[in-house]
This record gives structure tokens, sequence and C-alpha cells, in this order.
């Protein structure tokens, strides 16, 4: 009887680590829709930008980033989440504006669940704040944006910029 109590003890243990890991993201543990794997989105200039040399002292910087559905049938946006807490990101369709969202594994990061129809596109506004890591956080800086979705194609946004004080 102890034996089973503890090895109930030890997955939930193990369970709840394997959540923490996750960043709280149980999307996948139960999701009732099946994926489509047909929709493809891509990024239709570059994935990467580079804002070159950025002081501190300047603020933040943004880039906007052109996301298109160019597969054959709509893709369902899931989730964005960062590398760091110095980038946020907003996704907006069609005028409608979703987020900010941040860093995973700092908070849950709420379902995006919007669906890009064939042909149509997203933008997504990258905003990072070169002063968030203090004195410190000089030299050279290399981040980045995910995107979930349904297609299995999971979007990566990358931004490098050399940090000044």
């Amino acid at each position: 009887m102890q034996k089973n109590i503890i090895g109930i003890f030890l997955g939930a243990a193990a369970l709840g680590i394997v959540l923490l890991l996750a960043g709280g993201d149980v999307s996948g543990v139960s999701s009732g829709s099946s994926q489509n794997g047909t929709g493809s989105l891509t990024v239709v200039d570059s994935n990467y930008f580079d804002f070159g040399t950025i002081s501190m002292s300047s603020g933040v910087v943004s880039h906007k980033f052109v996301l298109k559905n160019v597969g054959a049938s709509p893709v369902v946006i899931r989730k964005f989440y960062t590398s760091c807490m110095c980038t946020s990101a907003t996704l907006q369709i069609a005028g409608e504006r979703f987020g900010p969202f941040g860093m995973r594994g700092h908070g849950i990061i709420p379902r995006v669940d919007q669906t890009l129809d064939l042909g149509d596109e997203a933008i997504v506004d990258v905003v990072f704040d070169p002063a968030a890591h203090g004195p410190a956080g000089v030299g050279q800086v290399n981040r980045v944006v995910t995107i979930e979705n349904d297609a299995n194609n999971p979007v990566e946004l990358k931004f490098h910029a050399i940090v000044t004080p």
C-alpha cells in the first residue's frame, strides 16, 4: 500500500515537472480538434530582421513581420511566445489585435486560436526593449518569436541587435 502511494506521488511530481518545463502549456493534452496538415504558414519577406546597433537610452524598437497562408486549407494560429522577457509580440488579423505575448515559461501563454484562410495575411509586431536587462545587457542580442499552428510547422521570427548603453 505504501509503495502505491509513493508511486502515485512520484508520478504526479513527474507530471508537474513536465508541465512546468512546458511553460504551463497543456494544449496538447486534450485538443479535441484534428490537425489538418494541409495549410502552410509562411513569412512573406524574411523571418529575420537586423536592428543594427541600438541604444538602451533610445527606448524600445519594433519590426513588423507579415505571415501568409499559402497552403491548401485554413491554418489556425494556436500560440505565440518569445525567447526572452525583453521581447513581446502582437498578432493582427483583419484589423483585430491579439496580445501582446511574452516569454514561454513565465506564466501560461494564452491560446490565440485565430484562423488564417487561404491567401490571407497577418501582421506580427515584434517589440524589443534593449534596456530590459539593465547595464549588463549590452552587446550582441539574438531573439526568437515562435508561432505554433495546426499545420505542424512552427514559424520562427528572428531578430538581431547590438545593444549599447
